[in-house]
């Protein structure tokens, strides 16, 4: 997605040699016009798929989804927590992911009712490196014997096993933008294939 790609290398930074630094554009202070044509590019990815509601785990993720859910419709949208509440049902499923951003292991949580089973899923998040998310996602999914029609990431990190694992697994995966890279704090983006 060429929008994307733009901002990420005229604006994102690297650091070290595997943190892409977008969030003055992605997940901390966002983009809105950035933030639309994503959605319209998932949209327009799994559209076909028809899913019936997008997931996707807070915080970072929950703008992302609610674009995309707008664009094909306005599907609902379900964010795992990331903690227990005092208002949260007893009736959970629950999946363990390790955050590669915070270095903590979570424990997502998504009340059954909010996640029907059958439903037909689309997971949207803003980042995919080693893919702890996504799998989380998918396995609240599989709990709830739902049907993952495909992923959608803003930014995956090319030069770690998510991506590639998920492909293997035959998940439809559709990244907007996939980090080859980084050198010298430059970001290399590998050649868009759309």
């Amino acid at each position: 997605m060429e929008l994307l790609r733009r901002k990420i290398l005229e604006e994102g930074k690297g650091i070290g040699n595997d943190i892409v630094k977008v969030d003055m554009f992605l997940n901390h202070r966002i983009d809105t016009e950035l933030l639309y044509a994503m959605g319209e590019a998932w949209a327009e990815a799994f559209r076909a798929d028809r899913p019936d509601l997008v997931l996707t785990v807070e915080a970072s993720g929950i703008a992302m989804a609610v674009a995309a859910a707008h664009a094909m419709g306005n599907l609902p949208v379900v964010f795992a927590k990331k903690s227990k509440t005092a208002v949260q049902g007893q009736e959970t499923v629950q999946a363990p992911v390790y955050s590669f951003t915070h270095k903590t292991q979570n424990m997502i949580r998504i009340e059954r009712r909010y996640l029907p089973e059958g439903s037909r899923v689309l997971i949207i998040d803003d980042f995919l490196a080693d893919g702890q998310a996504v799998r989380g996602m998918m396995s609240l999914c599989e709990q709830q014997k739902a049907t993952v029609i495909g992923v959608g990431i803003a930014v995956e990190k090319g030069f770690q096993p998510g991506g590639k694992a998920l492909r293997e697994q035959g998940i439809h995966l559709k990244s907007l933008a996939v980090v080859d890279r980084i050198e010298d704090g430059q970001i290399i983006l590998r050649p868009d294939d759309d």
